[in-house]
């Protein structure tokens, strides 16, 4: 004989938390440990653009030029990626709490929560060592600018 399989209607909400707690958990690691997946410019054509960049700024304020508009950014995966999985995340935690107001079982709420929560921190956490990172790398740009730019003909 076979047992009959759980109604997922029954506890419908606590099902939808975990399967999204473990959706934006797979994409956050996904993203961090997987990406970059869009083409990207190689690490010394990343920093010349910058110390051009920086260049070009100072001339214009120094001009009494106006700076130019900002650019929009293009939608590629990484950024779809970026934005995916906290908001699965946020998805998870408010299925859990509906599930949690339902009176599912709390084991489904707070697994499909603790994923969902978990999905965010370690994309903040990301996000805030790519930020430290970026300071980091302005920094020795800046510190060796004179370098640089005598050494492109500035």
């Amino acid at each position: 004989m076979s047992t009959p399989l759980p109604a997922f209607n029954k506890h419908s909400w606590g099902y939808l938390a975990l399967i999204a707690g473990a959706l934006s958990l797979s994409v956050a690691v996904l993203h961090v440990f997987g990406g970059p997946f869009a083409p990207q410019a190689s690490i010394g054509t990343t920093i010349g653009e910058i110390a051009a960049d920086i260049r070009a700024s100072a001339m214009r304020s120094i001009n009494g030029q106006a700076q130019p508009a900002p650019a929009p950014q293009n939608w590629d995966i990484d950024r779809i990626l970026l934005v995916a999985a906290p908001i699965l995340g946020v998805f998870a935690i408010v299925s859990a709490i509906i599930s949690s107001i339902k009176r599912d079982p709390w084991r489904l709420a707070a697994y499909g929560a603790t994923l969902g929560v978990a999905a965010i921190v370690l994309q903040f956490l990301f996000l805030l060592a790519m930020m430290i990172a970026g300071v980091c790398l302005l920094l020795a740009i800046i510190e060796n600018f004179g370098e640089i730019t005598q050494s492109i003909g500035g």
